[in-house]
C-alpha cells in the first residue's frame, strides 16, 4: 500500500518541483520567494512580472500540456502495436506536421505562427488517417505490424517530399530547421489555447481506453474472447493519438523521445508498486513523467548556454538516450 500511494505522490511532487523550476531558472535568475510573490500580484520588480508572466508561464504551462500528451501518446502507440519501441511518429503525425508546415511557409508564403500551426495539425491528421487506411487494407484488418509498416512507408514519402520543398524555399527550411529541433521558446498562450481543446479531447479518450488497453496487451485472441472489438479500439486509439501527438507536435515540433521513453518508466514503477502493467496506471503516469522530462531538458537547456538557450527536443534526446539504454540492457539482462 505504501508504493502505491508513493507511486501517486512522487510524480506529482517532481511535476510541481520543475514547474517551480520552470519559473526561477533562465537568463534571469528569480529566487523562488520572488516567483510565488509575483504569482500571487506582488512582483518585486517590473522586469521580474514580465519575464514570469510574459515568458516562463506560457512556456511551462504549454510544456505541462505537450508532455502530457506526447507522454500519453506513447504509452497508447506502444499499447495498440504491442511494440516497445513505437512512438507517436511511427503513424507518420510528425512527418505530416513537417511537410505540411513547409508546404504552409514554402508554397503559400505563410508567416504567422495561427496559420502554420493549423496546418501542421491538419497534415498530422490527414498523415495518420492514410496509415490507418493504408493497414486497414485487406482482411485481417488494421493489425499492429500492417500500422508499423505502413506508418514507415507514410513518413518516407512524406520527408522526402518535405526534403524536395525545404531545398528550393530558403524560408521554409529556416521555419522548418527551428520547429523540427522541438523548442518551447516563442509561444504564448494563444498557441496552445488553439490546440487546447484537441490535446483535452485526446487525452479523455485515451484514458477513456486504458481497460481495452489491458485486453488488447493478452493478444488479440484473449481480447476477442473478452468481448473487445478490435477494430474500433484501434481506431479510437489511432485518433486519440492522432489528437495528442498532432496538437503538441503542431505547437512544440517533434520532441517524439518523450513518448519513447516514459512510458518505459512508468511501466518500471508500476512493476515496483506491485501493480503490474496495467494501463490504467501506466497512461496517468505516463502524462504526469513525460512533462518533468520536457521542463527539466527546457530549464537544462537555458541554464547550460545562458543567456541563449538550447532547444528541448535537443536536450530530451541527450538526457533520455542513455537512461532508455540503460533500461533496454536492465530488461534483457532480466530476460536471460
Amino acid at each position: 500500500m505504501a508504493r502505491v500511494l508513493l507511486l501517486g505522490v512522487l510524480p506529482v511532487a517532481a511535476l510541481l518541483a520543475l514547474t517551480v523550476a520552470s519559473l526561477a531558472f533562465g537568463a534571469l535568475n528569480v529566487p523562488v520567494g520572488e516567483v510565488w510573490r509575483t504569482l500571487l500580484g506582488d512582483a518585486p520588480t517590473r522586469t521580474v512580472e514580465n519575464a514570469i508572466w510574459s515568458v516562463r508561464v506560457p512556456r511551462t504551462v504549454l510544456g505541462v500540456a505537450a508532455g502530457a500528451a506526447l507522454g500519453l501518446s506513447g504509452a497508447l502507440m506502444q499499447a495498440l502495436t504491442r511494440n516497445p519501441l513505437a512512438e507517436p511518429g511511427l503513424l507518420g503525425v510528425s512527418a505530416g506536421a513537417a511537410f505540411a508546415i513547409v508546404v504552409a511557409t514554402g508554397v503559400l508564403g505563410l508567416t504567422s505562427a495561427y496559420g502554420y500551426i493549423w496546418f501542421a495539425f491538419a497534415g498530422a491528421l490527414a498523415a495518420s488517417v492514410l496509415v490507418y487506411l493504408m493497414a486497414g487494407l485487406g482482411g485481417s484488418g488494421a493489425t499492429p505490424v500492417k500500422l508499423a509498416l505502413a506508418g514507415v512507408a507514410v513518413t518516407s514519402l512524406l520527408f522526402s517530399l518535405t526534403s524536395a520543398i525545404v531545398l528550393d524555399s530558403p524560408e521554409a527550411l529556416d521555419r522548418y530547421r527551428f520547429w523540427s529541433a522541438g523548442s518551447l521558446a516563442n509561444q504564448g498562450v494563444g498557441e496552445l489555447l488553439r490546440v487546447l481543446p484537441f490535446l483535452l479531447a485526446g487525452a479523455a479518450l485515451a484514458l477513456a481506453l486504458a481497460p481495452s488497453l489491458n485486453s488488447l496487451a493478452l493478444g488479440d485472441d484473449v481480447a476477442t474472447a473478452l468481448g473487445q472489438r478490435l477494430g474500433l479500439v484501434r481506431a479510437l486509439g489511432v485518433t486519440a493519438v492522432t489528437l495528442l501527438t498532432g496538437g503538441a507536435v503542431a505547437v512544440i515540433g517533434p520532441v517524439v523521445f518523450v513518448g519513447l521513453v516514459v512510458p518505459h518508466v512508468a511501466r518500471v514503477l508500476t512493476q515496483y508498486a506491485g501493480i503490474g502493467p496495467d494501463y490504467r496506471w501506466i497512461l496517468p503516469l505516463s502524462a504526469v513523467l513525460a512533462p518533468c522530462l520536457l521542463l527539466a531538458a527546457d530549464v537544462a537547456g537555458r541554464l547550460l548556454a545562458r543567456p541563449a538557450e538550447i532547444q528541448a527536443g535537443i536536450l530530451v534526446a541527450f538526457i533520455g538516450g542513455p537512461f532508455f539504454i540503460a533500461m533496454v540492457r536492465r530488461r534483457r539482462l532480466a530476460e536471460l
